[in-house]
């Protein structure tokens, strides 16, 4: 014969409110533990994995055109144009306007021909740096510069490079020049760099680009 027991449980009355209280409580937790596995993100939007995530993409374009504003310093002056620059696969276009730039300077490159067109005439020489340094008392690394204006090094030559705590480029060095991305913007889904500061020996010239146009125009 088996005997059963029967415990009674105690029910506890209502406090009027816990109910509302409790559920006000879950919500307050589920909203900072949402917080706390948010990614990490900077003034201008940019969050971990987003480079690693793009940057076949931005090894791919070949075909863009920026304008912005490019400073030139050295131990003699200090000054700065405007700079207007298209860019293709075969085919590059800078137009350079102000005062280092002579008051209107255009540097084109096409399978090896370049020329600098300004006030004086036009120009062609085997290198567009052998044109610059001839025509303007100095130049810059014209077929490297594709590559580190879009936050790249280039690939015909050791560089190093550092990132920043998003993995984004942050200081490259490459050819005895040292470059400085001091910060970007997303144009078109492709976060480019909008400031960066180029630096060879005594001379550094800043970058600022005002508009980024991927693709073709």
């Amino acid at each position: 014969m088996f005997l059963s027991t029967r415990r009674s449980r105690t029910r506890l009355p209502l406090i009027p409110g816990f109910t509302s209280r409790l559920s006000a409580a879950a919500l307050t937790l589920l909203l900072l533990a949402g917080c706390a596995t948010q990614t990490p993100t900077d003034e201008s939007g940019r969050q971990l994995g987003q480079w690693e995530a793009q940057q076949n993409d931005v090894e791919a374009l070949q075909t863009w055109s920026l304008a912005g504003k490019a400073g030139l310093r050295t131990p003699e002056e200090t000054t700065s144009a405007n700079l207007d620059w298209s860019q293709y696969p075969h085919y590059f276009r800078m137009l350079i306007s102000g005062p280092f730039g002579g008051g209107r300077t255009v540097l084109e490159g096409r399978e090896g021909r370049f020329s600098l067109s300004n006030n004086d005439g036009r120009f062609e020489a085997e290198t567009p740096e052998a044109l610059m340094e001839a025509q303007m008392g100095w130049s810059l690394p014209i077929r490297a510069l594709p590559d580190w204006v879009r936050g790249l090094p280039n690939d015909e030559s050791a560089y190093q490079l550092e990132t920043d705590e998003f993995v984004f480029p942050l200081h490259l060095k490459q050819d005895g020049w040292e470059i400085d991305y001091r910060d970007w913007e997303q144009v078109d889904s492709l976060w480019l760099p909008r400031r960066l500061v180029m630096q060879y020996g005594e001379m550094r010239i800043t970058l600022v680009v005002n508009r980024w146009q991927p693709g073709s125009e």
